[in-house]
Order: C-alpha cells, then sequence, then structure tokens
C-alpha cells in the first residue's frame, strides 16, 4: 500500500462508503435496534463535536441505554460512510479515521451491512456483510455515481478484468466512558473494523504482495488449512517466506498487512479473502502426515493446547498442532516453563559438581533467597533424598538452594551454550520465538532455575530440549530444509560432558519411569525420558500444564494453558504422539 496522509480531528469529509443501506435487526430485546444508511433517522443520531463536549454525561458504571446509543452512533456512521462521524464516536479519532478510510480505499469495501447483536454489558456484537470490489477503474480514491454518493473505487487486475466477493464476518465494540467528560465512546481499537487486526495493521486488497504455495508434507502430499485446521498460521508463514521463491504468480486478494506491532511479534500477513487465484509454487516440509494428523486429533477438544513432535536426531519437525487456530503458540508461544526448565539447571548443576545424580541432596519444604520464600507444591520435601529423587518428584527447593552457588549469568550461558537457547538466530522456515533466559538476579534469578521468572519458552523450544539431551548435540529444528533456501541453522558453541549427559538422561528416565511423568508415560516403550512441569501465571486460576519427553530418535513437548499439573494434561499428548511415531 502506498503512503498516504491520514485524516486528523473530527472535521466532517466527504462519506467514503455507499450510503442508502438499511439494516434491520430482526426480533426484539434489549440490544436490538435499527441502523438507517441516510436520511433524517440517521442525521439524528449523529452529534458534532462540540454537541457532545456540550452535553455532559453521567460519572460512573455505563447505562444500557448510553452503550446502545453509543454503539449505535458509530455502526450507523460507520455503514453510511461518514468516516468524520464514525471516528468522533470513538476514542482515538485519529487512528480510527485512517483505518475507516482504509477501508474503502484500500480494501475497496462497498456496500456493507452492519447488523448489532444484544449487547453483553459495555460489549456490542455485530455482523458485517459487505463486497469487496476490484477491477475497472482508478486506484486514486472514492468515486461519485451520478447521485453524488460515494462508491468504492475499482482497479485494474492483472488480467484486466473487474473481480469481486462477498465478505461477511462477525466484530465486537466495547463501549467506555472519555477520560474526563464521561461521554460513552467506542473503545477504538483496530480490531473493531476486523478481529484479525492488531493495532497498526492495515487492510489492502490488491495484487498479493506475494504468490500462493502450495506446502507438501514429506511424502509428497498437500498440506490445507481444511484437512490440518491448526496449520493455517503455519501456511501464512510459509507464504510469506517462500511465496517468491518457489515460482508462483499472484492473484488478487484481501489481506492484514501487519504493522510494527505485529512484526515485531513475527505475525505473517494473513490472507481474508481470496477474489481470484494466483498460480502457487510448491514448497516441501518436514511433516509426517500421519504424526500431524495425529497432532491434530490430540488438540483438536483442547483449545489452549499445543504440541510439537521432532526428529530428534536431525530437528526435523515431524507434526506441530495447537488447539486454538488464531496463534502458534507452538512455534511463537512465549511461556513460562516452569519445572520443565529444570533439564537445563540440573544439566547446569552437575557440569558444576553442585549435584550428582545419586548423591544426597538438600530438598527442604521451604528455601528464601533475595527476599522471597519458596516452597514446593504442597510444601512437601525429601529427607535424605538423591538429586535423582528431588528431579523426579520436581522439588523445587532442591534446585532453588544451589542459586546462592551459582553466578547470575550461569543458566543463560548454559541455555546458549549448550541448548542453543535465547540467541534469537533459529530459522526454522517459518517465524518462531527461540526462547528467553535473561540474566537475572537475586529472587528471579532463583526462580529461573525452576522455569518461573523471566524465563520464557514455547513447545518447539522445549521438545529440543528433549531432543538435545536425547543425541547429546544441539540441533536446530526446522520445518523447511536448509538446502531449499540456502539459509543457515542456528549451531550451540558446546556439548555436554560424557557424564553430565549420562546422568541427565538418568534424571528423565527415572522420571518418565517411577516419577511425575509415569503415568503419562505409561506404555511408551523404547529408550524414554521425560519431565514434567507446572507454571504459575499471575491472573490464572490454574498453572500452565507442561510436560517434555523423548522415545528413541523422537522428541515433543506440549503445554495446555490453565490446565493443572502437566502430568495430567500435557503429558497425555506428548506421550500420544510419541506412541503414533512407532
Amino acid at each position: 500500500m502506498g503512503s498516504r496522509r491520514a485524516v486528523a480531528g473530527r472535521r466532517k469529509t466527504r462519506p467514503a462508503l455507499v450510503g442508502g443501506v438499511v439494516a434491520v435487526v430482526v426480533g426484539a430485546g434489549a440490544g436490538a435496534w435499527a441502523l438507517y444508511g441516510s436520511g433524517a433517522a440517521a442525521e439524528e443520531t449523529g452529534r458534532t463535536t462540540s454537541e457532545a463536549a456540550e452535553e455532559k454525561a453521567p460519572a460512573g458504571p455505563l447505562t444500557a441505554a448510553e452503550v446502545t446509543t453509543a454503539a449505535q452512533r458509530f455502526l450507523t456512521a460507520w455503514q453510511r460512510g461518514d468516516v468524520a462521524a464514525a471516528a468522533a464516536a470513538t476514542d482515538d479519532a485519529e487512528a480510527a479515521t485512517a483505518l475507516l478510510t482504509g477501508w474503502t480505499k484500500d480494501a475497496h469495501v462497498t456496500d456493507a451491512t452492519l447488523t448489532p447483536g444484544t449487547p453483553a454489558g459495555a460489549k456490542v456484537p455485530f455482523s458485517v456483510k459487505a463486497t469487496v470490489a476490484y477491477g475497472g477503474g482508478a486506484q486514486d480514491g472514492t468515486q461519485q455515481d451520478a447521485t453524488g454518493q460515494s462508491t468504492s473505487p475499482q482497479a485494474t487486475s492483472p488480467q484486466g478484468e473487474a473481480v469481486s466477493k462477498p465478505l461477511a464476518y462477525d466484530s465486537a465494540l466495547t463501549v467506555v466512558r472519555r477520560a474526563g467528560d464521561g461521554a460513552p465512546l467506542v473503545d477504538w481499537h483496530a480490531a473493531v473494523v476486523h478481529p484479525e487486526l492488531k493495532d497498526g495493521d492495515t487492510l489492502v486488497t490488491g495484487e498479493a504482495g506475494t504468490p500462493p504455495v502450495k506446502a507438501l508434507d514429506r511424502d509428497g502430499g498437500e498440506i490445507t488449512a481444511a484437512t490440518y485446521p491448526s496449520l493455517g498460521t503455519v501456511l501464512d508463514g510459509l507464504r510469506e517466506k517462500y511465496g517468491k521463491k518457489a515460482g508462483g504468480t499472484a492473484g488478487i486478494e484481501l489481506r492484514v498487512v501487519r504493522g510494527t506491532e505485529s512484526k515485531a511479534a513475527k505475525a505473517s500477513d494473513k490472507t481474508l479473502l481470496e477474489l481470484s487465484e494466483g498460480t502457487p509454487g510448491t514448497v516441501r516440509t518436514t511433516l509426517d502426515p500421519g504424526l500431524q494428523a495425529a497432532a491434530e486429533q490430540q488438540v483438536a477438544d483442547k483449545a489452549r493446547a499445543s504440541v510439537v513432535l521432532l526428529r530428534a536426531s536431525t530437528g526435523e519437525i515431524l507434526a506441530v498442532a495447537n488447539g486454538g487456530h488464531g496463534f502458534n503458540t507452538a512455534f511463537q508461544g512465549s511461556l513460562a516453563p516452569g519445572s520443565t526448565m529444570k533439564v537445563v539447571t540440573a544439566s547446569l548443576l552437575i557440569e558444576k559438581g553442585l549435584a550428582s545424580a545419586d548423591k544426597q541432596h538438600p530438598c527442604p519444604k521451604y528455601f528464601s533467597y533475595g527476599g522471597w520464600k519458596f516452597q514446593n507444591d504442597d510444601e512437601f520435601e525429601i529427607k535424605n533424598g538423591t538429586f535423582k529423587a528431588s528431579f523426579a518428584r520436581s522439588c523445587n527447593t532442591a534446585f532453588i538452594s544451589q542459586a546462592p552457588k551459582l553466578d547470575n549469568d550461569d543458566l543463560t550461558e548454559q541455555a546458549q551454550q549448550v541448548f542453543g537457547l535465547s540467541r534469537n538466530d533459529w530459522a526454522i522456515g517459518v517465524p518462531s520465538f527461540d526462547g528467553s533466559v535473561p540474566v537475572q538476579s537475586a529472587a528471579p534469578m532463583a526462580a529461573s532455575l525452576i522455569g518461573q521468572g523471566g524465563v520464557r519458552m514455547n513447545p518447539l523450544n522445549m521438545a529440543s530440549v528433549s531432543a538435545t539431551v536425547r543425541t547429546g548435540t544441539f540441533h536446530q529444528p526446522y520445518l523447511v530444509a536448509p538446502s531449499v533456501d540456502g539459509r543457515r541453522t542456528a549451531k550451540a558453541s558446546r556439548t555436554m560432558s560424557a557424564s553430565t549427559l549420562g546422568q541427565l538422561r538418568e534424571l528423565m528416565s527415572y522420571t518418565a519411569t517411577s516419577g511425575t511423568a509415569a503415568e503419562a508415560m505409561a506404555g511408551v516403550s523404547g529408550q524414554v525420558g521425560a519431565k514434567t512441569g507446572s507454571a504459575e501465571v499471575d491472573g490464572q486460576d490454574k498453572p500452565n500444564g507442561w510436560f517434555t519427553a523423548y522415545r528413541d530418535d523422537l522428541a515433543a513437548a506440549g503445554v495446555v494453558q490453565q490446565g493443572g499439573h502437566g502430568g495430567d494434561t500435557a503429558g497425555p499428548i506428548v506421550a500420544a504422539l510419541l506412541k503414533a511415531g512407532g
């Protein structure tokens, strides 16, 4: 999209959307009202800025009438194409003006019908039905028909033909009081216009920035979001990375173009509506169709579950699935990993001579460090127990008690140098987060030893940790073979000693057979190892449940957010995939 100057302020401008469209809510109820595209009724719902300032809104909670009136004012103005009036009905007129102007000028949306639903407190759902029309006319903004009403511009498609398709989706708005005079206004966020938008994103219709791709599994079968519902974001990432390299040609589409904030979060542009097909190029991935289907099945009824399965000896990603399809938590999540991080910490303690698998190791009920008092789940203790027993039962104080003997950067260096984490240099073929183990001090440093504090991971990272333990060497995970585009994969600067590696495998094996992971891993044969985790998160009633494990040449990890104990929630998902791997 070319550069354009946003219209600032709240002065009236010529409407940019077709007027004369009427949307009437069928049925009765407190949240039902009619929207009028033009005429006296529409004029009565709008107010100028000065009029709004003169009307002192009451303080306190919003009334149902205030919510209904504020939402009606905004939706009516938006529907009839009065950008200035619609923007003035929000608490951020400048941002609203820019996005609502782009709705017609850049996204080429016309004939919109906005139908409100029943409010729930200050939130008002509404549906959008419109047409996206492209081709056959000028591209420089709105134009008028014979009656003087504004219409959506139509631009020339690459084939020289006009194309159009209906657009339908649901959205919602929230009404808030404006600071100062308390006036009810729409709380402006880009998601009001479309739920796929983040603040700073824009909508654009035109020739696709990148041609489509036909993604293939390792056996050559086509991968589609219809077959594998949780791979939608992965397919978006593949297109963004390989669309121009795979030999395809672009079509015409309505898409979300990510802004600065979304790009910082490594979000890919997203196609919302395809008006004309391009010619896709092909990209082969490492996904195994049978294992991918198994992963999809495991998370299908768990909205906040995510899982990744790797080939440990190579780093090939064999399956990835997310129960919630809007964000790829498995690759891009940034969550405290809880006690699964003890795998990395245990390797550090063993290397430094602060712990040994079969030697006695403290596991008191409590341990204080840096002004914080740490405790074990249910305040248990292990008297005269070994480090292996503490690891298998996930004793927090066994790790926290070693904090006074560690330097602040010890865990960070162990994660980076041995496990390849927290360096922001993974290149898996689609956007990913490589984990974060920041240098901390005092109590936060102690908390990081048990996967809390500032430590952040996702299932891809923790599957890689298990793979490193299984093989003894970090192999950066990848979804597309590096040979496809000649990219360099991340490397770890060193490996664990043979003694450390042997003890770490012993700890994970014992946990899988006799510790907190035993129930989930029952029936998983071969060379196995596992670690459970539960990560406390502020504001959640239940912790996030984590589980990471390996079996022979397979390594996997999963998380169920707000699920509870990892052995009960994420454990069965991970174990099922390890079994499915044969």
